[in-house]
């Protein structure tokens, strides 16, 4: 048997539970219907893509190339901002059903590159512009197109002309079940330097606005340690080993805290539950606004902000490490070696899985369309019941809502890891199509 192989059947036989991380975050919680508390069931328009930064899920979160365990207590994932968008890139974009010339559909480029089954290993790829992202042009132009004409892409938009982009690779390899490493590595692929932020970002879903406020968690900088340590604590009551987590984080980059909660404030002009809300990094690292996080360090929502300038075809990569345990020295010891061992362990798997009669290109297809069934897993929370009569400590839905949509399904209850055919529900983006104009697509 391959080192995969073993994990899979310790994971089966629950001696080892290898599947309790995994790529579970969606990459759009926006506008689905489980968040869609309004009479009539216009999702799109209930939760739209301007209000994700700033409203509490109560679902399930989102994320770009995230993580998080099998029941979404714990997330993590990336933040970029390229110093000229109008909002930190914390989610995948696209048009709504109602915006769209045909209909739903993703603006964004994004590739799911590699997996195992027990997701030991994993690589993500993200494409992101240097220069404005085109929200409104994306929106206005496909609106104004009539359905026989083409969508108009975010290529079409010439943000990538002279290759004026990052590419933001996202790689996991679990060195155990609860220690996972993070390597992130941006190449700037323009012909001029270019400053990135880059905010690696962990937080709770937030569980405890629907009437649990005695099960709130938090997290807070940890001391003392070598490194920025961010420590999560799922239980603050009961500050065991097995409620506690530490992100450490390499080199010396500002840690933000926040919390994950609506900001009121911003969408319906009431008072806030907390001063610090969950697009208060954005503010704070877009608008300068010092008040927005936490300057005590603690919350439920934390960032370790990086401020990158990368000159034309250069390289950085940064290193993190995720664990149940902390390590008062080096975190980071053995770090490549364990990163290497996943890598040739996922190569020794997919010789046994894949026909070796196939080309390399053949081979190098196969194993990528693994690897987007295998990140389209996601945490699916929908309990019909709740979703109907409404939460504890929060308004009563609308009573349209007892004879709307799923109003029969009173016996539907959803809390697990499911297969999705796509995360963000309706664009393929398993399989990693090379974009013409771009030269470095052979990934």
């Amino acid at each position: 048997m391959t080192k995969e192989e073993i994990r899979l059947a310790e994971s089966s036989t629950r001696k080892k539970h290898w599947k309790r991380w995994g790529p579970y975050l969606s990459e759009r919680a926006w506008g689905t219907v489980r968040e869609d508390y309004s009479p009539h069931g216009n999702a799109w328009e209930y939760l739209p893509h301007d209000h994700a930064r700033s409203r509490a899920y109560r679902w399930n979160e989102d994320g770009l190339a995230g993580i998080s365990d099998r029941r979404q207590m714990i997330c993590f994932a990336l933040a970029l901002w390229n110093e000229r968008d109008p909002i930190l890139k914390e989610r995948i974009f696209g048009l709504t059903g109602n915006e769209g010339n045909h209909g739903e559909d993703v603006k964004e480029y994004y590739f799911y590159l590699d997996s195992t089954p027990s997701h030991s290993y994993m690589k993500y790829l993200y494409k992101y512009p240097q220069a404005e992202f085109p929200y409104a042009k994306l929106v206005e132009e496909n609106r104004r197109r009539g359905k026989r004409q083409p969508e108009f892409e975010l290529l079409d938009t010439g943000v990538f002309d002279d290759d004026r982009y990052f590419d933001v690779f996202v790689e996991y390899a679990k060195a155990d079940v609860e220690d996972i490493l993070i390597k992130i590595m941006i190449a700037n692929r323009g012909l001029e330097a270019a400053n990135l932020r880059v905010l690696p970002t962990v937080w709770f879903r937030n569980t405890w606005s629907w009437g649990n406020h005695a099960r709130r968690p938090k997290l807070h900088k940890a001391y003392p340690a070598p490194n920025p340590v961010i420590e999560l604590n799922l239980s603050p009551l009961n500050q065991t080993q097995s409620h506690a987590r530490w992100l450490h984080c390499e080199g010396s980059p500002e840690l933000l805290f926040t919390e994950n909660e609506t900001n009121a404030r911003r969408l319906f002009g009431t008072e806030n539950y907390s001063p610090f809300v969950k697009d208060g990094i954005n503010d704070n690292i877009l608008h300068g606004a010092k008040e927005a996080v936490n300057l005590g360090q603690f919350g439920s929502k934390a960032a370790a902000h990086y401020k990158l300038s990368l000159g034309s075809g250069e390289t950085v990569v940064i290193r993190m490490r995720l664990a149940d345990y902390f390590k008062e020295k080096n975190a980071f010891d053995a770090f490549d070696e364990t990163f290497a061992l996943r890598q040739r362990e996922a190569d020794e798997f997919y010789a046994t899985v894949i026909p070796q009669h196939l080309s390399a290109d053949g081979q190098n297809v196969m194993r990528q369309g693994f690897g987007g069934i295998l990140w389209s897993k996601q945490f699916y929370h929908y309990v019909v019941k709740d979703w109907l009569r409404g939460d504890p400590d929060n308004p009563r839905p609308p009573e349209e809502r007892r004879k709307g949509r799923n109003h029969q399904w009173t016996h539907l209850y959803n809390a697990d890891v499911i297969s999705m055919p796509d995360k963000w529900e309706y664009p393929d983006t398993s399989l990693s199509v090379a974009i013409p104009t771009l030269k470095h697509n052979s990934w």
